[in-house]
């Protein structure tokens, strides 16, 4: 499917949930969903506020991120950016929102990781050794790789998903999903933006681990690291494409230079061990 959709689609047709901001801000994060052709597809806004509107690029986060776990080869949900008009509490809005796909197959059900833990966990077994006695391990690791690169923050128990099949008596984890509150998504402004440290140890809203994305990364045994493709400064161009007129040139080449140095230290850190 084409990942970007640049043709305004008409979309007010859509109705709205409001999900509170966990970041703690005034704003929400609107999701919605519809049937196409018998498969369920999931849409969501990124920052919406009462008198500003739907502000921020959480979307367009979704979208880099999905295009750099592509290129690492580590599976994850597809995400498409539309541009859209969405009607909100009866307004118009002309956004850019986010669609995704289903990942449940039919008959699973679904449980956040961390009360999947709770009510499985041994005595005294943290959610990360949970995690490796049920074979979920190199998952974790490229997740902790994928949320130092773009320093997701908020990977909270919600958003990794225990997916089951009383049926089939299946178990696995859903694909890596919702980037969004990452890279410069607090940066209102181009002003913001140039000033940003992206090499910043920003505290995270991290369900295994510590609040550093730098520090989880020394949960990776060393015989453990990913085997990921390797990042290339060529790759700026296909993260980036389609863009421009999106987010601005100074937040597009910031969010280049967060991964890009990034990804250095992340090499640095593989030698090191």
């Amino acid at each position: 499917m084409d990942r970007i959709i640049h043709e305004k689609q008409d979309m007010t047709y859509l109705s709205w949930a409001k999900i509170r901001n966990s970041s703690g801000t005034a704003g929400s994060f609107l999701k919605s969903y519809s049937v196409l052709s018998g498969k369920k597809i999931y849409y969501k806004l990124s920052n919406f506020d009462r008198i500003k509107g739907v502000t921020g690029h959480e979307c367009v986060n979704e979208i880099i991120a999905d295009r750099l776990l592509d290129i690492l080869g580590i599976p994850h949900l597809n995400y498409q950016l539309i541009h859209a008009d969405v009607a909100i509490d009866g307004a118009v809005h002309e956004v850019y929102l986010c669609a995704s796909e289903d990942f449940k197959q039919r008959g699973e059900s679904k449980i956040a990781l961390d009360t999947y833990w709770e009510i499985e966990g041994e005595n005294g077994e943290s959610l990360l050794d949970f995690c490796i006695r049920n074979g979920w391990e190199e998952y974790i690791c490229q997740m902790l790789v994928v949320d130092f690169l773009i320093l997701n923050r908020d990977r909270h128990g919600a958003n990794i998903e225990v997916l089951r099949s009383s049926r089939k008596k299946t178990i696995r984890l859903a694909p890596l999903f919702d980037h969004g509150l990452s890279l410069l998504f607090n940066c209102a402004d181009d002003n913001a933006a140039a000033a940003y440290d992206v090499m910043a140890d920003k505290q995270v809203n991290n369900c295994i681990g510590s609040r550093s994305t730098l520090d989880n990364l020394s949960l990776i045994p060393k015989d453990k690291l990913p085997k990921l493709n390797p990042l290339k400064e060529s790759d700026r161009e296909v993260l980036l494409y389609g863009l421009d007129g999106i987010i601005s040139p100074v937040l597009q080449d910031k969010m280049w230079e967060m991964i890009w140095k990034r990804w250095c230290a992340y090499e640095d850190f593989c030698h090191s061990r």
